[in-house]
């Protein structure tokens, strides 16, 4: 008996994820900076006005980005791999919900509230390849059509960067109230470091890697830091470096030595640069429009791997994030509802399906 209770109760709340995406999609997100996440963590952090702003301002980001996961091509969302993808997200929405009545006041209400963002966060750490692969499966089957490679692809520009401002704001509030200071980091306000020394970052990525090396010239009284989190400029990097090694190494694997690959970062009024030059061979300029499509890669599928702890991103067309000092939040409303509904018309520029032929064998008219 108690068994039926208890499947009986587990139903009715899977079945009540619809109700809650509705309800919490016609909300708009509240986007952030850098600065107020600074001011909030170094002056007047309170563990309880954070918890009463997630409890409502999560399932507001997560059911915005939901709404819009269900009007991708049927095809796609019963991939193996995007269900999964659904599932982490209706659980973790669920997570959420749980406290949306909770007394604020109370020490273990807040506590289990951080416990529960510390596995939301955990949960999601595979989502970027594990939607990847949902997008291999759906090729593999039913190819490219125009249309759906359109939707796909405004999708997961909205998919992903609200991903990164979700765990920007878990990152933050279990940091500064359940994690606790990070002694090698004490300076750190949460994730965000403010003086954030690119050039170190850079060169703590690239030991990681034996070949080829990457030349470094460091001049120590001109120290570049930034107010930054380390752990986004780490992941931009690695995306570069390893497809500057893997270019590289693929164009001189007959040699007994690899060229160096050349990083120089600078600092203008209003901009940082990191600049990287490599001997891999660089990409032909007809490709270069396709270098930040989703369902894009010049290198070989690679196969998920149940035992990795991090599924690889390499080969599955993703990598290349970017960002900004205040978070630019997708929002689910009828623009984004009109784009998931239109069909792409038919493109009115000649596109070659094949590598151009010989023109030594046509005849001079």
């Amino acid at each position: 008996m108690r068994l039926f209770q208890a499947l009986r109760r587990k139903a009715e709340v899977v079945a009540s994820i619809p109700k809650h995406i509705e309800r919490f999609s016609k909300f708009s997100p509240s986007p952030l900076s850098i600065k107020q996440f600074l001011d909030f963590g170094a002056e007047n952090a309170c563990e309880k006005t954070s918890f009463v702003f997630l409890r409502q301002e999560l399932p507001v980001r997560l059911c915005n980005i939901m709404k819009e996961l269900n009007l991708l091509p049927n095809k796609l969302l019963v991939t193996p791999s995007v269900q999964l993808v659904q599932s982490w997200y209706n659980q973790s929405l669920l997570d959420v919900l749980e406290f949306e009545d909770k007394d604020p006041e109370d020490q273990k209400t807040l506590q289990s509230f951080v416990d529960n963002l510390i596995n939301i966060r955990n949960r999601h750490n595979n989502v970027v390849p594990t939607m990847a692969q949902g997008v291999i499966e759906y090729k593999e089957i039913h190819g490219v059509d125009p249309a759906a490679s359109q939707n796909v692809q405004y999708f997961l520009d909205r998919f992903y960067m609200c991903r990164i401002s979700i765990r920007m704001l878990i990152n933050q509030h279990s940091l500064l109230f359940g994690e606790g200071t990070n002694p090698a980091h004490p300076k750190h306000i949460g994730s965000i470091d403010p003086t954030c020394d690119v050039e170190d970052v850079v060169k703590g990525m690239y030991m990681h890697n034996i070949h080829p090396e990457a030349s470094q010239d460091k001049d120590p009284d001109k120290l570049i830091q930034v107010f930054y989190i380390p752990s986004h400029l780490y992941h931009m990097l690695f995306e570069l470096f390893e497809n500057s090694m893997r270019a590289t190494v693929e164009q001189h694997e007959s040699s007994a030595t690899y060229p160096p690959i050349d990083v120089l970062v600078t600092l203008g009024e209003e901009d940082l640069t990191i600049r990287m030059s490599d001997h891999g061979g660089g990409v032909l300029l007809r490709k270069i429009d396709r270098l930040f499509n989703y369902m894009y890669s010049t290198a070989p599928l690679p196969r998920m791997d149940v035992d990795r702890a991090t599924p690889p991103i390499t080969g599955r067309g993703f990598g290349y994030p970017e960002g900004e000092s205040v978070e630019r939040l997708p929002v689910f409303n009828k623009s984004a509802w009109r784009h998931y509904c239109s069909n792409q018309e038919a493109d009115d520029w000649c596109m070659p399906s094949s590598e151009p032929r010989n023109m030594a064998t046509y005849k001079t008219l």
